[in-house]
């Protein structure tokens, strides 16, 4: 294959870090089926263990919980109370708390998860919200990563950085602690459930964890594709993202204008029971479109008038080349240029190795293909291969910056990078 020469690595490694943390609730082993009802549960006997001890033995454990977990997390006697007013049922039958005892017992119910001790990849990028304090001529991002810890959990973590005019990327240093938001409010509909979260706004964007928090969800909110959508003069942040319930999957919808406050939605139509959905970052002749994959190999073009209904669609593309015969798919939004819209695709070829190319799209009616890249943008280095997963680089989403297109991108399912691409010399290699 031919080498792509206007690519340029930037060499800005976002790695996971095994020793960042969230506290989540810890659950005791289900009971046996033929539990008598009236024996008491395993729960039951851890609170009956915390009650039994001596007020000043209790007061010394908690104290010790303290020093032991404090500098590791926020307001950990809020946390604790949070747990145990969670455990109401298995702590109705037992006789009055103390505050101390509570707290105890919240703790006891809870366990450390290292959310990204296993991998932090493929990242999707927008522009920040805020731009104070940006350079001249650059921008502020908010870079979006998968993270994924103990179980092979999928989580959304966050990272904030600042783009020169040159396109030179740097990433802001991260917070020491790790946060999960509080749930504001839950309800179910005819789809699924519809939860909305906050986060403090005082803390610091890299902080802020995004763990499952609906059975839909419950083993991974995965590869967010996230776009800076404007309509009407308005701008709001959205994601689809593939929920994995460790069954079945789904895609579903994240909103946020500020990166503090979140709703997530399902997604309903028959579209929506695949992955790797991406939203165009404003209507179409007055509807939504979204890029999708329905038959695990070529991608299609929907549109809909709901922004939560997905049906039908029409394939626009199909593998072709042969680092893309076994399938394709999107690399995050199409990205809006001059000559039309810029889709960034993942094409996988033989032993199953991803590489990363581009189509453009007319920009009326982005069912018609003007060109397309034969050979892969970015396809795996030699040190690029070792990981998770071997031989993969993909990205969620990339944004233009004057003449260049920023494209974070992840590496054999590991770690993360950049790089940049000029817009005239991609143009130019596409046919």
């Amino acid at each position: 294959m031919a080498e792509v020469t206007f690519l340029n690595r930037q060499a800005l490694f976002l790695r996971p870090d095994p020793a960042r943390v969230i506290v989540r609730p810890f659950k005791p082993a289900t009971e046996p089926r033929d539990l008598n009802p009236t024996d008491k549960t395993r729960a039951n006997h851890i609170v009956d263990r915390v009650l039994a001890l001596e007020p000043d033995a209790a007061a010394r454990l908690l104290a010790d919980v303290l020093e032991n977990f404090q500098g590791r997390h926020r307001n950990l006697l809020k946390i604790f109370d949070d747990r145990a007013m969670e455990m109401e049922d298995a702590l109705k039958s037992h006789s009055q708390f103390t505050s101390l005892q509570r707290q105890l017992v919240g703790a006891y119910f809870l366990h450390e998860y290292s959310f990204e001790a296993a991998a932090l990849f493929n990242p999707s990028i927008v522009t920040h919200p805020d731009q104070t304090g940006a350079p001249a001529g650059g921008c502020r991002f908010i870079l979006s990563l998968r993270a994924v810890g103990e179980g092979h959990i999928s989580s959304l973590t966050f990272r904030t950085g600042i783009i020169a005019v040159d396109g030179a990327v740097t990433v802001d240093p991260i917070g020491r602690l790790a946060t999960v938001p509080e749930i504001k409010s839950r309800s179910t509909g005819p789809d699924g459930e519809t939860v909305e979260v906050s986060f403090d706004a005082a803390e610091d964007i890299s902080e802020r964890v995004i763990f499952p928090m609906t059975a839909s969800q419950s083993n991974g909110i995965e590869d967010a594709r996230f776009v800076e959508f404007r309509d009407n003069g308005k701008t709001i942040y959205y994601a689809t993202y593939t929920a994995y319930s460790g069954v079945s999957i789904r895609s579903e919808l994240l909103e946020t204008t500020d990166f503090v406050s979140f709703k997530f939605s399902p997604l309903g139509g028959t579209a929506a029971r695949n992955k790797g959905m991406a939203l165009f970052p404003r209507k179409i002749g007055g509807r939504y479109a979204m890029i999708a994959r329905q038959d695990n190999e070529n991608l299609y073009l929907i549109y809909s008038d709901d922004l939560r209904k997905w049906d039908g669609g029409v394939a626009i593309l199909k593998p072709e080349y042969p680092w893309e015969f076994v399938q394709i798919g999107n690399c995050g939004s199409p990205i809006e240029l001059d000559e039309g819209w810029l889709l960034l695709t993942h094409g996988v070829g033989p032993v199953r190795k991803y590489s990363i190319g581009a189509v453009l799209l007319d920009k009326a009616d982005p069912a018609k293909v003007l060109a397309r890249s034969r050979e892969p943008l970015v396809r795996p280095e030699p040190s690029e291969r070792e990981g998770y997963v071997p031989n993969v680089v993909y990205t969620c989403g990339a944004i233009r910056q004057n003449d260049q297109i920023i494209l974070p991108y992840a590496v054999s399912d590991t770690f993360s990078n950049f790089a940049t691409i000029k817009i005239l010399a991609l143009m130019d290699a596409m046919h």
